[in-house]
């Protein structure tokens, strides 16, 4: 694709992912609106139960308390600007605004994955080397592995925004460009791009590939690992429990890991534009929506601090 003369590197993007849904957008805006609530509801509850009940103060939980931070982060960067433009006739987004929403959605995105390897990785101590557990997975290294995701994210996300700088967008007449889609992600960004995006495609491939395979290789060693310390137990007691405290997490890598190979790491003559904007709604709003009550509803330890938590309430009230 070429470049027409009024190209530019900052125009306006309009936002239609649902545009041509042909679903009403009061409906949507209902729908997503219980979704942003209950996510922001469920993970600042999970965040308040783990900080204050003195029986949650481990690294498992304090690995969840970061994951449900991030998980806030990650729906507030998409879902509160879908639901402005979802009652508004002209959803747009300037390209500055876009480049930021871009970079704190990735920012935020690979921070959660990471965070669900480390979170692998503490199963993995506390299952198959558990007398060494609270020598080695202490809350110093578990504070500086949230902060080396961080880093590492914040570093991968500046790279691919550096690669989008150059790129020049042909608008319409008024110098929009639309984006079928409901945030500034990579996909559509690069389709709409008049430029040759063939470097942002490699780095995608190469730099995020090995991004999303390291961690997706620790998570798969570690519960090999896992599974066949579980197979060694002697008590049916034992093995329910040892399976029972890594359920939730298996569960959110399927959620999680699942929708961004889907996303990013197809070929793009096979991507969907309709499929891509699913998966994204299952990785942007359910996901996060999930974590907490995933979390909690299959965890003994977090139902307890809730009932503790409800039962002090209603002593004091």
């Amino acid at each position: 694709m070429s470049c027409a003369p009024n190209a530019s590197h900052s125009p306006v993007f309009l936002l239609l992912g649902f545009s041509r849904a042909g679903i009403s957008h009061t409906l949507l805006f209902l729908l997503f609106l219980a979704i942003y609530l209950s996510t922001i509801l469920g993970n600042t509850t999970l965040v308040l139960l783990i900080s204050q009940d003195s029986r949650l103060h481990s690294p498992m939980y304090y690995l969840l308390r970061g994951l449900s931070v991030i998980d806030m982060g990650l729906s507030t960067v998409t879902l509160p600007q879908l639901l402005a433009h979802l009652v508004s006739d002209y959803p747009a987004i300037p390209a500055a605004r876009c480049l930021a929403q871009f970079f704190f959605f990735y920012a935020f995105g690979v921070t959660d994955t990471l965070v669900i390897a480390v979170m692998a990785l503490d199963r993995y101590v506390a299952i198959c080397n558990p007398l060494h557990y609270a020598l080695v997975m202490n809350r110093q290294l578990c504070a500086l592995l949230l902060a080396l995701s961080c880093v590492v994210s914040i570093v991968h996300t500046m790279l691919h925004v550096g690669l989008l700088l150059p790129l020049f967008w042909a608008g319409d007449a008024r110098g929009n460009v639309a984006l079928p889609h409901f945030f500034c992600d990579h996909r559509p960004l690069l389709r709409a791009s008049c430029s040759d995006t063939h470097s942002n495609e490699l780095a995608i491939f190469l730099e995020g590939g090995f991004l999303m395979l390291g961690p997706c290789v620790l998570i798969i060693l570690s519960y090999v690992r896992i599974g066949a310390t579980i197979l060694r137990l002697p008590s049916a007691a034992g093995r329910r429990r040892a399976v029972s405290t890594c359920g939730s997490h298996l569960t959110m890598v399927g959620f999680l890991y699942g929708t961004i190979i889907w996303v990013y790491f197809q070929p793009p003559s096979q991507n969907s534009q309709h499929q891509d904007m699913v998966a994204s709604v299952m990785y942007t709003a359910v996901t996060p929506l999930a974590n907490p009550f995933v979390y909690s509803l299959r965890n003994k330890d977090v139902k307890g601090a809730l009932r503790r938590l409800l039962g002090q309430g209603r002593v004091d009230s």
